[in-house]
Formats: C-alpha cells, structure tokens, sequence
C-alpha cells in the first residue's frame, strides 16, 4: 500500500507533482520515522537468544518492501532535497541499535578468511606490477640535457661592450676562442695550391 503510492510517485515529473501528494510523501516518511522511533521493550520480547528482535524484523520488512531504495533515492536525487532531513533521521534509527564496530566486523564477518587471501593477491599483483614497471623504466633510453649551463666571462668583451656568454661546459672553457662555434674557412677546390 503505502510503497505502492510512493513508486507510483517516482517516475512522475516533478513539476507536475500536486501538492496532495507531496504531503503523501510526507505522511509516509513520519509513519516510517515514529514506527522506527518505538524503542524496545525487553519484557515484551521475551525470545530465544538469537532471534531477531521486532526493530530487526521492521527492518527486514522495509527492505522486502524496497523501502530501503526509495530512502536510497531520496537521499541521493538533487531535486528531492527537502526530505534530506527525514531520510537522515530514518537512516539513524535504522542502526539505532548498532554500533560501528559491530557494523565494521560484519562487513568483514562471512568472507574474513577470503579477505585475507584478497589482500594476498592483492599484493602479489602489486609486487608484479611495481616490477614491470621498474623493467619498464630500465629499458627506457636515458635522455640526457647536453645543456651544459651558460657562464659570463668576465673582462673578456663581446660585440657591443658586453662580457662574453659562454654555453659550453666549463671544461671546454680552456679552449676557447672567439670562433668557437663558427664553420672553419675552406679554399674551393680549384683554388687549392
């Protein structure tokens, strides 16, 4: 019934939404909420140890409902903001009785012994590809700057009052001349003695 009203809400435009049903939406909400809000009553609930108690069972019946993905859907959709509030309060109630560390160890619970052999293999594929790519790197050409740096010679002039700049290296600096660099002169051919 009462999910049965919202799903057919859903898929309708928003804009299109009458107000009737958004205080429907509403109504639905606060019932979830304040039947949520009961707290528990031990001497009432007088069971064998083990058995789910009536906060369990609620629960249970709103996931077989697909309340849960509604509340999932409001919480999530932009354009359905103003019940943030609500679905927030439903979902505290909901592990109202849980703490998290009892939530965190039933995540790990039934597959804690293949939990530890997923890290392992885990690590193994980590291990594999750190050295793949350390192969990788090494196969790589190195490429090395022949930019050695540039040095102002000092007391030595260039054209228009200027020191010299220098590219090379500093141990070419002992053979340096001011035609360092320069194509070298040649006699044609037929002019050669």
């Amino acid at each position: 019934g009462l999910w049965g009203a919202l799903t057919a809400l859903s898929p309708q435009d928003w804009e299109q939404r009458q107000e009737e049903d958004t205080l429907l939406i509403e109504r639905i909400l606060l019932l979830v909420r304040n039947v949520l809000h009961v707290p528990p009553d031990p001497t009432e609930e007088q069971g064998v140890d083990g058995d789910a108690s009536v906060h369990d069972r609620v629960l249970w019946a709103l996931h077989i409902s697909g309340m849960d993905d509604l509340l999932k859907f409001l919480a999530s959709a932009q354009v359905e903001q103003q019940w943030a509030l609500h679905v927030l309060e439903i979902i505290s109630l909901m592990f109202r009785d849980q703490s998290p560390e009892e939530l965190a160890a039933l995540g790990q619970g039934a597959g804690g012994a293949g939990h530890g052999e997923d890290t392992r293999e885990l690590e193994t594929l980590r291990q594999r590809e750190l050295a793949e790519k350390r192969a990788r790197a090494l196969q790589r050409p190195s490429r090395h700057s022949r930019f050695g740096g540039s040095y102002v010679l000092q007391g030595l002039k260039s054209i228009g009052d200027r020191d010299v700049v220098f590219h090379k290296g500093l141990h070419n600096l002992k053979s340096y001349t001011h035609d360092l660099g320069k194509e070298p002169w040649r006699v044609p051919r037929h002019r050669q003695a």
